[in-house]
């Protein structure tokens, strides 16, 4: 009843239910060619390394993401929202020309370019629904979020791949700036009051470098964030290994896709109960559950049967999220509004570039050692991290006065 009522609620303001149409409207276009990107480029080209360039080329602005989430504290959010979607809707139209081997260095450069764009967006975002939503439903909004994000990909490849089958790559590219055009009526409807940010004070890397101090110097936020960083690169090791656990069960590589399907299905469901799970449990309990779920669940991959490993799918889906949701909802409570968009993307940068690493370290990793064994070490490392979190989260609550301690 507590999370329909809170779910209820949520959606019936204004601001939050513009902002969620937005993320569903820009995340189908978003997931969409996120998978034609690498198709496209294999079709053309033939290369199975360019193609996995794809992911890269999106992900590589992650890296600069202190830097690129200072912009979005140096003007007004929601103006700023508005021209980067209606930016990407005209970037994503140069891809009507990609029609050659010869053509693929502009879809990289668009590829980069809107990595880059979706840090900054992602920076302003964030602090735009700060200042949007009721700071006591901030863990609802940001669970409900990830439903739809993690939802839309659910549906979007698909839709995608049928459409890129039909009419080709550019089709897609089309169809995901229009949906950039949407999100940005959507944003314009939103109402928001910004004070025009201060005029910046020191060099843009000093500016940065605040950014990056307020966040790694808090000592709520600083064990939240570093342990969702540890969670994803070993989430990314375990997942260097999905191949070997779908060839032990005796499927085709493609089985992969039913247990990436499975894992969405988990994510969704996770956002719909984070708000009263964080009400209750306070952001670093939440995310070791969370860690210590994931854990386990990537250990007992290792099973050789397709219920288990499907059960663990989805137990991942469910506890990976909790990590990231109860860091961005910390920052967003515990920053000052005028550096939000710096903290919200240094937080992005150091929980998602482990991702990076993992993927490259378990790649050669499962070459080597048996997958079991490897499933086994990394979900033994979670679970230490779950217990790490929990230890810090229970000696802050026993450090502070009784009056000053969640309520149960």
């Amino acid at each position: 009843m507590t999370t329909s009522w809170t779910v209820t609620r949520l959606l019936r303001d204004r601001n939050a239910a513009l902002y969620l149409t937005g993320v569903v409207v820009s995340g189908f276009g978003s997931s969409a060619l996120w998978l034609v990107s690498g198709v496209w480029v294999k079709d053309l080209t033939g290369s199975d390394g360019l193609a996995a360039l794809c992911t890269a080329a999106l992900w590589a602005p992650t890296l600069l993401g202190p830097a690129l989430g200072t912009l979005a504290d140096r003007v007004r959010r929601k103006p700023l929202l508005i021209r980067l979607n209606l930016a990407l809707a005209v970037l994503l139209l140069l891809l009507w020309t990609v029609d050659s081997p010869g053509s693929v260095w502009l879809l990289f450069t668009v590829l980069v370019l809107y990595g880059a764009a979706g840090v900054v967006e992602d920076a302003a975002n964030s602090a735009l629904v700060a200042a949007a939503v009721d700071p006591a439903l901030l863990g609802d909004f940001n669970g409900l979020r990830m439903t739809a994000r993690e939802g839309m990909k659910l549906v979007a490849p698909l839709t995608g791949a049928a459409l890129y089958t039909a009419y080709g790559g550019p089709s897609v590219a089309v169809l995901d700036a229009g949906t950039f055009v949407l999100a940005a009526g959507v944003c314009a409807l939103l109402r928001v009051r910004e004070e025009r940010p201060r005029p910046a004070t020191g060099s843009r890397r000093q500016q940065t470098a605040e950014g990056v101090r307020l966040l790694w110097g808090h000592p709520a936020l600083r064990p939240l964030v570093r342990a969702g960083g540890v969670t994803m690169c070993l989430v990314s090791l375990g997942s260097s290994l999905n191949y070997a656990v779908v060839d032990a069960l005796g499927h085709s590589p493609a089985y992969t896709g039913v247990l990436y399907a499975v894992q969405g299905v988990g994510s969704v469901a996770v956002g719909l109960i984070s708000g009263p799970a964080l009400r209750r449990l306070g952001e670093r309990r939440f995310a070791a559950y969370g860690i210590a779920l994931t854990g386990v669940a990537l250990a007992a991959r290792a099973v050789p049967y397709d219920a288990v490993v499907l059960a663990c799918s989805a137990a991942g889906g469910l506890g990976l999220p909790c990590v990231l949701i109860a860091a961005y909802t910390a920052v967003q409570r515990e920053i000052p509004a005028a550096a939000l968009g710096r903290a919200t993307a240094t937080a992005g940068t150091l929980m998602f570039t482990p991702n990076v690493l993992g993927l490259a370290v378990g790649a050669a990793l499962v070459e080597l050692v048996d997958h079991r064994l490897l499933l086994a070490v990394f979900g033994g490392a979670l679970l230490a991290t779950a217990g790490s979190l929990a230890r810090r989260s229970a000696s802050r609550t026993a450090a502070r006065s009784p009056s000053d301690a969640n309520p149960a």
